[in-house]
């Protein structure tokens, strides 16, 4: 079992190389069963399963939202857990999203993502602003 430095470490590298699109490396610190779950809420909502489940999210969530900054604010860890609290910026001066995004571990990889929306209005709002932006 990985010490919790080391699960902050890769969880800060798959922030790191996902936000400059390095997915294959991202890939190199997930399971072959890694899933992410989205809420029913969120205009991305379902279960994203396989080891191009990142990717694949990133991919539609940048096709439906202007997301201007990623802020991480925070990070806590427990046992095959690691937390991140964040928040995204919107273009436009939209309200931004505040949420914690869970890492479960398993051995040295990480095996599932589940973010957990404080309200999930403003990801919603960001959405239609985009929608509204492409169309006119």
């Amino acid at each position: 079992m990985l010490a919790d430095d080391e699960k902050i470490a890769i969880v800060n590298k798959l922030y790191e190389r996902s936000a400059v699109g390095d997915f294959d490396s991202c890939e190199t610190m997930l399971t072959d069963d890694f899933f992410i779950t989205e809420a029913d809420d969120t205009p991305m909502a379902g279960t994203y399963t396989g080891i191009t489940a990142l990717r694949n999210l990133y991919a539609q969530v940048f096709g439906m939202v202007e997301v201007t900054g990623v802020q991480r604010t925070g990070m806590t860890v427990g046992g095959e857990h690691v937390v991140a609290i964040l928040y995204f910026e919107f273009a436009d001066g939209l309200e931004p999203a505040y949420l914690c995004e869970m890492f479960r571990f398993r051995d040295d990889k990480v095996c599932e993502i589940k973010p957990y929306y404080f309200d999930a209005a403003p990801m919603r709002a960001a959405h239609e602003a985009f929608k509204a932006k492409r169309a006119g």
